[in-house]
């Protein structure tokens, strides 16, 4: 059984490899998209700190945890927000391309699962490691703040791996979903808006009115860099934490047997013509 299983996962670790060394060749890009980050997570914190004058107490996290929470966003954009989509896809599923694809010894859903995680983890890595330095290094309040807690900084490095697990199964959801339109850029755009707000991408969810932030919490988009970020801020540990973890579990299993079903079922109407 488990050489079995270590067979059918070989190509899609090697279709991962080859992905995510290919992508960290654009260097040029990745600095590019680093000083944007950097530039936007000093503008927000900027912009908190105005309010924060004001009044800090009507605020339900500290500015700290507010400014580590922002650093934390930034360094893993491509992990966190769900507009970092594998372009090809949608543009095999338009060109009638992915008729290549079907034929291949090789399960779609693993394989397009692999290359965008591939392409978010090299993003990543290209540039999360400096914008956490100048984070650390900058003045308080403005600096990023290490949980002193080891058990804390576990459960948020198992709960961002969990985050991406929950983006990468709502990317797929997205791209079957261009299996039923002519151009699914309006269906990007709407999904991409709307899940940076209800993650907490705009304004953390702590912020969010009382019974909003209940629902939103527990919906997929609650789970996304929601949960990792707050861990890491201390906003949220221990049983709450574990929570929270539990329910990423859940709607990564959930979303993806709903996306193995679609996907299954949107393939049985795919007509491939000519040849």
């Amino acid at each position: 059984m488990g050489s079995i299983l270590a067979i059918n996962i070989k190509p899609y670790l090697a279709l991962f490899r080859i992905r995510f060394t290919n992508s960290l060749q654009y260097r040029a890009a990745a600095f590019a998209g680093l000083v944007t980050q950097f530039s936007f997570g000093f503008m927000f914190i900027l912009a908190f700190a105005a309010f924060y004058r004001t009044n800090p107490d009507a605020f339900p996290m500290t500015f700290q945890q507010t400014v580590s929470y922002i650093w934390l966003q930034q360094a893993f954009l491509a992990l966190f927000f769900l507009w970092f989509y594998e372009n090809s896809i949608f543009e095999s599923i338009e060109s009638g391309s992915i008729a290549y694809e079907m034929v291949r010894p090789m399960d779609l859903y693993s394989r397009w699962y692999s290359v965008t995680a591939a392409n978010r983890i090299s993003r990543t890595v290209l540039r999360c490691a400096p914008l956490l330095v100048v984070a650390l290094l900058l003045p308080h309040p403005y600096r990023l703040v290490i949980p002193g807690d080891i058990v804390q900084l576990g459960l948020f490095f198992l709960s961002m791996v969990l985050s991406l697990g929950v983006v990468l199964s709502l990317s797929m959801l997205v791209y079957i979903s261009a299996f039923y339109t002519v151009n699914g850029a309006g269906t990007r755009l709407i999904i991409a808006v709307m899940s940076d707000f209800l993650s907490g991408g705009i304004i953390p969810i702590p912020f969010f009115p009382g019974t909003v932030r209940l629902v939103v919490e527990l919906l997929p988009f609650g789970s996304m860099q929601n949960m990792p970020l707050l861990i890491f801020s201390g906003h949220i540990y221990g049983v709450a934490a574990l929570r929270g973890i539990g329910l990423q579990i859940f709607w990564i299993v959930v979303l993806i047997i709903i996306g193995r079903l679609w996907m299954s079922r949107a393939l049985k109407r795919v007509i491939t013509q000519g040849g």
